[in-house]
C-alpha cells in the first residue's frame, strides 16, 4: 500500500480483507481463548452487587429491547447499548487482559464491540474471531505507535485507542465500504477519552472506558453510514489523536512503520492472560509475596521492600502514604502495598476480596511497614517485573525476584488454566453446565448465540 494513504485508510484495508484461512492457527486459537476469557470477567463482574445496581439503573434509562446480549443479565438491548455495558463489565473487575508493550487491554474494547454487531448483523462466532484477531494486530500497533505517550499524559490507550479501531471493526461486519470505515474511524477520534483522574480519589470510572469507547464506536460506524465524514489522518493529523493524546507527532510515522509488518507478525501472541483482579502491574509482585510467604513459614515479617518501574509507579505506587492505606476495594485494585500485604499474610486476591469484603485490618497494619524505590532497568512495559524484599522478626531478609509475570508470552498460561479462570468467574452467574456450554462454544462452535447465552 501507498504511504499517501492514511494510517485508519490502511487499517480498514487489513481489517476488510483478513482473511481467517491466513491466520496461523494457534493465533485463531487464542483469539477465542481470550474472547472466552473476556466473557467469563463480564459474568463474574455482573454478579457484584453495585454493579448489577449500576447495569439495571443504565437499562431504566435506555430500556429499549434489541439483538444483543447483556452478559449475566436475562436482557437483550441495542448493540450500542450492549457494548457499552459489556464492555464496562469486562473492564470493572481490573480482571482483562493485557498487551504489556502496547499497555493496552484490548478485549474489554474489541470483544464487546465485536459480539454485540456480530448479534446485530446475524454473523457467525468465526466472523467474530476474524475481527477480534484484526482488532488485537490494530490495537497493539496502535498503542506501540507512541510507547507510554497516552499514558504519560493522562489518557488510556485502550479507550483513546480503542474507539477508533473499534470503529473499523463495527463498521466492517456492517458491511459498510473501506472509505465508510474510514470515515467512521475519524468521527471515532472526536468521540475519545478516558482518564487516569480516577486514580486521585479511587473512582471505579476507569471501567466504562473500554464500554464508552465500544459504544463511541458502534455510533460512529452509524454516523459514517448516514453520511457524516471524519478525518481522513485522524491519528496522525497535526491535531489528531496521537498529537492530542500522545503528545507525540512522530507517532504516525511509526505506526506506518509497524503497519507494514501486519500479518506476518501476529500481535495477539504477545497478549498476556490475568489471574488477579486487580492491576497488572501488581501481579509479580503478587507472585513475589507468595514464594517469599512459603520461605517464611510463619515468621513474623517486620518489614517489606519493593523496587518499582516509574512506569509503574504512577498508577500502583504514587503517592505512596495514599497507597499504603487505600479506602476501599477499588483503591485497593491499584494499591501495590496492601495488596502484597495480603499476599504475603495468605489473604486471597480474588473478586470478593476486591469487590464486596471489607478491607483487611491486619493487611493495612503491614501494608504501612511497605517501603519502595525507583527500579529503571526493569523493562517495563514489555516486562511487568519484580523485585520484593522481606525482613523477619528474627533478622533473616528473603528477596523474591520475578523477571516476567505469568500468562504472559514468556511465561504463557495453560489452556486449563484459562478454562478454570473462566469456568470460575462464568459461575458467579451461571450454572457450572451453562458455564461448560459457553466454553465449549467459544472454542468449538460457529454460533455467536451458543457462547453467548
Amino acid at each position: 500500500m501507498s504511504r499517501t494513504e492514511s494510517a485508519s485508510a490502511r487499517m480498514a484495508a487489513f481489517v476488510a480483507d483478513l482473511n481467517l484461512g491466513a491466520v496461523p492457527d494457534d493465533v485463531e486459537r487464542l483469539a477465542r481463548l481470550h474472547m472466552a476469557d473476556a466473557v467469563g470477567v463480564a459474568l463474574a463482574a455482573a454478579a457484584v452487587p453495585a454493579h448489577r445496581d449500576m447495569v439495571r439503573t443504565l437499562r431504566q434509562q435506555s430500556p429499549h429491547a434489541g439483538p444483543a446480549s447483556l452478559l449475566g443479565f436475562d436482557d437483550r438491548a441495542p448493540s450500542d447499548i450492549a457494548a457499552l455495558i459489556n464492555g464496562t463489565s469486562m473492564h470493572s473487575l481490573e480482571y482483562d487482559d493485557t498487551h504489556m508493550g502496547a499497555i493496552v487491554h484490548g478485549s474489554a474494547v474489541i470483544v464487546p464491540t465485536v459480539l454485540a454487531i456480530a448479534q446485530e448483523q446475524g454473523l457467525r462466532l468465526s466472523d467474530a474471531v476474524r475481527l477480534t484477531i484484526a482488532g488485537w494486530e490494530l490495537l497493539v500497533r496502535l498503542g506501540e505507535a507512541a510507547p507510554g505517550g497516552f499514558q504519560r499524559r493522562g489518557f488510556q490507550v485502550t479507550s483513546a485507542g480503542g474507539a477508533i479501531v473499534a470503529a473499523l471493526l463495527a463498521a466492517q461486519a456492517r458491511g459498510q465500504s473501506i472509505a465508510t470505515m474510514t470515515h467512521a474511524a475519524g468521527i471515532a477520534g472526536s468521540q475519545a477519552s478516558g482518564i487516569f483522574a480516577f486514580l486521585s480519589n479511587g473512582s471505579n470510572v476507569k471501567a466504562l472506558h473500554p464500554g464508552w469507547a465500544a459504544h463511541a464506536a458502534i455510533w460512529a460506524s452509524t454516523l459514517a453510514g448516514s453520511g457524516m465524514t471524519g478525518p481522513a489522518a485522524v491519528l496522525e493529523d497535526k491535531y489528531g489523536v496521537f498529537a492530542a493524546y500522545a503528545d507525540d507527532r512522530n507517532a504516525g510515522d511509526r505506526l506506518h512503520t509497524t503497519l507494514d509488518g501486519l500479518g506476518t507478525r501476529w500481535a495477539l501472541r504477545e497478549a498476556a492472560f490475568k489471574f488477579y483482579p486487580c492491576c497488572h502491574y501488581i501481579h509479580p509482585y503478587l507472585e513475589a509475596a507468595e514464594h517469599l510467604r512459603e520461605q517464611a513459614a510463619g515468621a513474623p515479617i517486620v518489614a517489606v521492600h519493593c523496587r518499582v518501574a516509574p512506569g509503574a509507579a504512577l498508577v500502583i505506587a504514587e503517592p505512596w502514604s495514599v497507597k499504603q492505606q487505600p479506602r476501599d476495594n477499588n483503591e485497593a485494585k491499584y494499591s501495590l502495598p496492601y495488596t502484597v500485604a495480603c499476599a504475603l499474610l495468605g489473604i486471597p486476591i480474588d473478586v470478593p476480596a476486591m469487590t464486596v469484603a471489607p478491607l483487611d485490618d491486619a493487611a493495612l497494619t503491614l501494608a504501612k511497614r511497605v517501603t519502595t524505590e525507583r527500579w529503571d532497568d526493569s523493562g517495563f512495559p514489555q516486562k511487568f517485573g519484580a523485585v520484593l524484599d522481606v525482613t523477619l522478626a528474627d533478622g533473616r531478609v528473603l528477596q523474591a525476584r520475578i523477571a516476567q509475570v505469568m500468562g504472559s508470552v514468556e511465561r504463557p498460561a495453560s489452556e486449563q488454566r484459562i478454562q478454570a479462570k473462566f469456568l470460575a468467574n462464568a459461575a458467579r452467574s451461571v450454572t457450572e453446565a451453562e458455564a461448560l456450554k459457553r466454553w465449549d462454544a467459544f472454542l468449538t462452535s460457529d454460533e455467536v448465540a451458543s457462547a453467548m447465552a
